[in-house]
């Protein structure tokens, strides 16, 4: 376990490697953040002067190097435009991007494991049918295309939930179901696949000659030794949520990583851009490992060397 653990990271930490090179040039080919941050009338002295201040005039190299000595000592950087220490603004607005990409996650996997489940107890009939057609519609359908129309319709039509912002639950209904429509098309499709196999298996039909419930079996027998492609496919959707929720973060105006790492693209605020792609991506490392050691919680017959 140890060894596998080991070696997981050693592969994550060359990518880690690659993403802050990539992520530290990428940020300065958006310009200087001077045209932002000074008025266009602004002299060449005072945009010279700002430069300096922020260590914009030394030689990319130079920068980087600076940049990876600090990163050493796990010091992202003060934001240029909120003049705060660049962790901060992350691990305040984190837990939104988790709280949601949790609570999208979960309602997705209860229902795709229902309806997957429920569907492959008759294949081809009127209910196996029915989940085809939805799952499969949800997993085509675009996140930002589902927002934008559920905007539309149920606060602006029905005017039942309201159309962005913060406060009670209700601001949380429209994203969190935006956002676990495609992963739940997704999942439930590989449960179902699972769960038609599962269903033919020996084990099964043993249980079903000894006179065990159909629930039973369904939700216990067979099931658990159909979740590891679900949990697979999951985890897949897990780690897009943390991405996808950039999106729907903007549309509804909730205060979470994605919508902060936009608005430090915009105002090419380069520590807070750095600094928010690389804690999401050590945030995805880690998710992609626990997903990875419950495969043997799952199967006994499962070990890592």
């Amino acid at each position: 376990m140890r060894g596998y653990i080991g070696s997981r990271v050693a592969h994550s930490a060359i990518s880690m490697v690659g993403l802050v090179v990539l992520v530290f040039f990428l940020a300065r080919l958006t310009g200087n953040p001077a045209d932002i941050y000074l008025p266009v009338e602004a002299s060449a002295e005072a945009r010279a002067a700002f430069s300096e201040a922020h260590g914009f005039n030394d030689p990319l190299i130079v920068q980087f190097w600076h940049f990876v000595r600090d990163l050493a000592h796990l010091d992202f950087g003060t934001s240029l435009r909120q003049d705060r220490p660049v962790l901060d603004l992350v691990f305040a607005a984190f837990p939104t991007t988790l709280l949601l990409a949790f609570f999208a996650m979960f309602f997705a996997l209860v229902v795709a494991i229902v309806s997957g489940a429920l569907a492959a107890q008759r294949p081809n009939g009127i209910l196996d049918r029915f989940v085809n057609v939805i799952s499969l519609a949800g997993a085509s359908l675009p996140n930002f295309w589902l927002a934008i129309v559920a905007v539309l319709v149920f606060s602006v039509w029905l005017r039942w939930l309201p159309t962005s912002g913060t406060g009670g639950f209700v601001y949380w209904i429209l994203p969190i179901m935006v956002l676990s429509i495609r992963p739940c098309g997704l999942i439930a499709q590989v449960v179902r696949g699972s769960m038609i196999s599962a269903m033919s298996s020996a084990y099964v039909k043993t249980a079903r000659a000894k006179g065990v419930r159909s629930s039973t079996i369904i939700f216990v027998h067979a099931l658990r030794n159909a979740m590891l492609p679900v949990i697979t496919v999951a985890g897949d959707q897990a780690t897009g949520m943390i991405n996808g929720a950039v999106v729907i973060e903007v549309i509804f105006g909730l205060p979470g990583i994605g919508k902060l790492m936009i608005d430090s693209i915009q105002y090419r605020d380069f520590a807070m851009v750095q600094g928010g792609v690389i804690i999401t991506a050590v945030a995805i490392f880690i998710l992609n490992i626990a997903i990875d050691l419950s495969y043997a919680l799952l199967d006994p017959r499962i070990r890592y060397s």
